[in-house]
């Protein structure tokens, strides 16, 4: 058999794609070929069935492959991928982003290794070392500066797939940034299972907002410095002086809201209610008028009335959020969500599902009448597309600089892009 690279599938999210990234640097220093690695997602109980799906598929299309399966669903439920014949070898998170496993895998490892590699998630405390410098694109790279979560929502079954909350020191994040700025980046987006538990774990237990503020002091040449979804009811005071004060620091937050209800947020034990939403929303955007929103909500959560229903989607016009990602609630087990007896109909969830995604366009559809006419400070991500501060794509009628920044005049839309 000829030798051939390691081929990778990632499903789920940017940190999984983070995560690839390092894999694909530790696999290649191993010297690790034949293999197909599958970094899987467990958010949802669909999350894993495609998982298994794309193994099968994976498995047709490269027989003579060794296949290797890690993340989220890999930790949380290893003997599901043990029991199928495509699967050489189950790997978990931990596991994964150690170089020194990638090592003992190289050359035939089938047969020489337990077909489980999957240790207790619960007892890292460390974060992972490995710091990829650039993932994303030519024009934006991702800093994972956080991993795990102390929080046990009662619909998620990630903390059992990433652990608990583990951060990476300030110091070490501003040095990565410091190193992408010198390669020619102009947009850095921090990223995490919890982001703003940042900190909670190490010494004088600082705050998001400290790192943020960090990072802007000691690494002047940033032009750009976004955050991914935080927890509004986390966010500290210097998170929100950057907020007001720091035009380096982007105005767009994505929000981990979940629902509209107070009942429905109880019993999702979240630790924000629906006025808490509301009010964040409002102090930030009197703080930084141009701050725009994107959000999670779970549409059909068990229990979750007409009434209650009324209230996420009340709270898409209240909070003004323009950029929804939608989510038709499905039971996960190993959750206590799961065990609740009041589930809700699968063709109700579809319906209500429908309507909050049709709320949320009509709230893009608004967001974009508003930017015509006007000018913006656009990251070229290709030679005609960028995104705007508010994280808004833009098209342009002719090639821009890739990567650069360039004053777009905004003068129509088209679908769900700006015209430039």
């Amino acid at each position: 058999m000829s030798s051939k690279p390691p081929v990778f599938h990632t499903l789920g999210c940017r940190l999984n794609a983070y995560e690839t990234e390092a894999m694909k640097a530790m696999t290649d220093a191993a010297g690790i070929e034949n293999a197909v690695v599958v970094n899987t997602c467990a958010v949802t109980a669909e999350a894993v069935r495609k998982a298994r799906q794309e193994i099968r598929k994976l498995r047709r299309d490269n027989p003579e492959a060794r296949l290797i399966v890690t993340g989220c669903a890999a930790q949380t439920e290893p003997e599901t991928f043990r029991d199928m014949e495509e699967v050489d070898l189950v790997m978990g998170n931990h596991e994964k982003m150690k170089p020194e496993t990638w090592g003992a895998l190289a050359g035939d490892f089938i047969g020489e290794t337990e077909k489980v590699m999957v240790d207790d998630i619960m007892s890292v405390t460390e974060t992972a070392g490995h710091l990829i410098d650039g993932f994303g694109t030519r024009s934006r790279a991702y800093v994972q500066v956080q991993n795990g979560c102390d929080h046990r929502c009662t619909f998620c079954i990630i903390p059992y797939g990433r652990g608990n909350s583990r951060s990476v020191p300030a110091g070490v994040v501003v040095d990565q940034i410091m190193r992408l700025v010198d390669k020619g980046y102009n947009e850095v987006v921090l990223t995490g299972v919890d982001l703003t538990s940042w900190g909670a774990d190490l010494p004088a237990t600082p705050k998001l907002g400290d790192l943020v503020m960090r990072i802007l002091k000691l690494v002047p040449d940033l032009p750009r410095l976004r955050i991914s979804s935080i927890d509004s009811i986390e966010v500290d005071e210097n998170l929100m002086q950057a907020i007001a004060t720091e035009p380096r620091l982007m105005p767009h937050l994505h929000l981990s809201l979940q629902a509209g209800d107070n009942m429905i947020l109880k019993r999702m034990k979240r630790r924000h209610n629906r006025e808490d939403a509301i009010a964040f929303a409002e102090e930030a955007r009197r703080l930084r008028p141009d701050m725009t929103y994107g959000a999670d909500i779970i549409a059909g959560f068990p229990t979750e009335t007409e009434a209650m229903f009324e209230n996420s989607l009340k709270l898409i016009e209240d909070c003004d959020l323009t950029w929804l990602h939608v989510f038709p609630y499905s039971k996960r087990p190993g959750t206590p969500a799961a065990k609740i007896p009041d589930q809700v109909n699968g063709n109700v969830i579809k319906d209500r599902a429908a309507r909050l995604r049709a709320a949320g366009a009509a709230q893009v559809a608004k967001h974009l009448a508003k930017q015509v006419g006007r000018s913006h400070q656009v990251l070229m991500e290709n030679p005609t597309m960028g995104r705007t501060a508010q994280f808004t794509e833009v098209t342009f009628d002719a090639d821009q600089p890739e990567g650069q920044i360039v004053t777009a005049n905004i003068r129509g839309i088209k679908g769900n892009q700006l015209l430039a």
